[in-house]
């Protein structure tokens, strides 16, 4: 019975690395949160907080702000520069907002209202470099912001399913073999 248990065991664990290494490879994206700690505020240097950042395809811009106070509108460099609606290209209001920016190109946003406080930022998103590495990915974002893996998030929802396999043949005394 011992042996029969531990090769119950031994296929558990090799039908979990093999699900581990079927895994496709994701990037990891990173959500640089506007203002860090401050939020999206007036009175707030927002340009010195985007040149301390390196944006890549694929991650996210967070807005944090009294909802019903302010907002953030996508705007173009004339509507930045102007603090007005010129180029509009979407509103969020919801005081916590993720905006997924998908393609390596200059973002402009804005708060209709405060902008001319200070509640505007412009951020440049670069294509993701084509040798890079998910660790590489990682340290970089560990280093600017907040890092929202995507991967991890994968092998933890794994991980979870494998382990209720093996308590569930374990309770059940069934085999997965």
């Amino acid at each position: 019975m011992a042996i029969s248990m531990t090769s119950h065991y031994a296929a558990l664990l090799l039908l979990l690395l093999l699900l581990l290494a079927w895994q496709p490879h994701h990037t990891t994206a990173t959500d640089h949160i506007v203002g860090a700690n401050h939020g999206w505020n007036p009175n707030i240097n927002y340009s010195s907080w985007s040149h301390n950042q390196t944006f890549f395809v694929g991650d996210l811009i967070s807005f944090r702000y009294q909802k019903n106070t302010y907002n953030v509108f996508e705007v173009n460099k004339t509507g930045y520069d102007n603090c007005t609606m010129d180029g509009y290209a979407g509103n969020w209001t919801s005081g916590k907002d993720f905006i997924p920016l998908n393609k390596s190109q200059r973002y402009y946003f804005i708060c209709n209202g405060f902008c001319f406080g200070g509640m505007k930022v412009s951020v440049l998103v670069q294509p993701l470099p084509a040798n890079a590495t998910n660790a590489a990915l990682r340290a970089r974002g560990s280093a600017s912001g907040a890092v929202k893996s995507m991967a991890v998030q994968r092998v933890g929802d794994i991980m979870i399913m494998a382990a209720s396999l093996v308590i569930a043949a374990v309770v059940t005394g069934v085999g997965l073999m």
